[in-house]
């Protein structure tokens, strides 16, 4: 196994593992031999870290020679496996512990967004007179080592062709400079981008990363955050205090002790609001997706990004709701056809939430019960998790 080997050091418990040990022992977590392992890699990835960052600290010399010599990087990792398993929790104890100043944390596309706007306004500035170089990715890579010793990505995953061809000289001159990439994903690197246009030309970035991360499986055998969630949990009526902590355990149970942010997801040159945010889930109140000018576009964003949608607080709807209807009509839509997971807490019964006489939107509404209840069905949700659980969430939104 990928893992083996990764033992606490002389019998020593890292930051990670021990955070792992006093979960079990307080029954907030099963005990997982595969995750031990993958913690104890962490941990000792921890240390490396803390010991590289002790010469620039404790030595004159360092202080001196800092800025001509970089220190070897130590390894990455790459955890990648199916969802549930625990991946974001462990690189989430391992970021909140890491012994360096210089760490961020953010999701990849997040990420990529920010680098092709730094590349854009080199350009820009060399085309004004005040920056030279014809070749942005040197200077982006400088700044970007200047201000990251550690880069965390959760859920790494490639869709987009602009991202796909820049990420191979991008890392190798971040790696070059010093830079540790801890990441977690679906799939293995080899499966990254797989079938996307020119593919081929990404495949230089698979090497990079295989040469800079060691890279392991979480093979547990069980999802954990759903596997106490029933199809009767997925629609949770009617609003009130019963509804939200039933919403809230429910949540808690997706996270899987994974922590949960706020993200921002870059999309058509604007950016969609997330509120909260983790373990490839994400949360919002009906207001911040049916009451805001959102097409089909952007909940199909959310569609690539989430294998899991909550929403919380959908009104019973009355035709003065219109716009309201139909986006909730799309977003219903959407994630049925891409077969993700939605959680829903609501003011009445599906068949009892839009209250308008005629229309198109009652019309339309009618499909809307019926994906709401298929969507709790068994048979929906082993295909969602087939897709998930063989590589197939990942899609590509239209026009991005």
């Amino acid at each position: 196994m990928p893992h083996q080997g990764y033992g606490p050091v002389g019998g020593e418990r890292g930051p990670v593992r021990a955070e792992l040990a006093r979960r079990v022992a307080a029954g907030t977590l099963r005990e997982d031999a595969v995750q031990a392992g993958i913690a104890d890699r962490l941990d000792r990835l921890w240390r490396e870290l803390r010991e590289a960052a002790l010469p620039a600290k404790s030595s004159a010399l360092g202080w001196l020679f800092g800025r001509r010599e970089r220190p070897a990087a130590p390894r990455g990792v790459y955890i990648h496996g199916s969802v549930g398993r625990g991946k974001s929790m462990l690189m989430d104890l391992f970021f909140d512990t890491a012994p360096l100043e210089r760490k961020r944390r953010i999701h990849f596309h997040e990420f990529m967004a920010e680098m092709h706007g730094r590349i854009n306004a080199h350009r820009a500035a060399v085309k004004a007179g005040e920056a030279r170089g014809d070749d942005p990715i040197p200077p982006v890579a400088e700044a970007v080592a200047a201000e990251t010793r550690l880069l965390c990505f959760d859920e790494f995953t490639v869709t987009d062709i602009a991202d796909a061809m820049i990420l191979s000289r991008l890392f190798d001159a971040l790696f070059a400079r010093g830079l540790t990439l801890v990441a977690t994903s679906n799939v293995a690197p080899d499966d990254l981008y797989r079938d996307g246009l020119n593919r081929p030309l990404f495949l230089p970035f698979v090497e990079t990363l295989k040469a800079h991360t060691d890279i392991l499986f979480l093979d547990a055998p069980t999802d954990y955050r759903m596997e106490t969630i029933g199809a009767g949990d997925l629609y949770v009526t009617p609003l009130g205090p019963d509804a939200d902590r039933r919403m809230d355990a429910l949540w808690r149970s997706i996270l899987g002790g994974a922590a949960e942010r706020a993200e921002t997801l870059p999309f058509r040159g604007r950016s969609i609001a997330v509120p909260r945010a983790g373990a490839g889930a994400a949360r919002f109140g009906f207001a911040d997706l049916c009451a805001r000018p959102l097409g089909a576009a952007d909940f199909l964003a959310l569609a690539a990004r989430f294998h899991t949608v909550v929403v919380d607080g959908v009104p019973v709807i009355g035709a003065a709701e219109r716009n309201e209807a139909k986006r909730f009509i799309l977003l219903v839509d959407t994630l049925y056809d891409a077969h993700r997971r939605l959680v829903v807490s609501a003011a009445a019964p599906a068949d009892r939430l839009y209250r308008a006489p005629s229309g198109t939107e009652a019309f339309e509404f009618d499909r809307t019960v019926s994906r709401l209840i298929e969507m709790r069905s068994d048979a929906y949700l082993a295909e969602a998790e087939r897709r998930r659980t063989g590589g197939e969430h990942t899609m590509t939104p239209a026009g991005a």
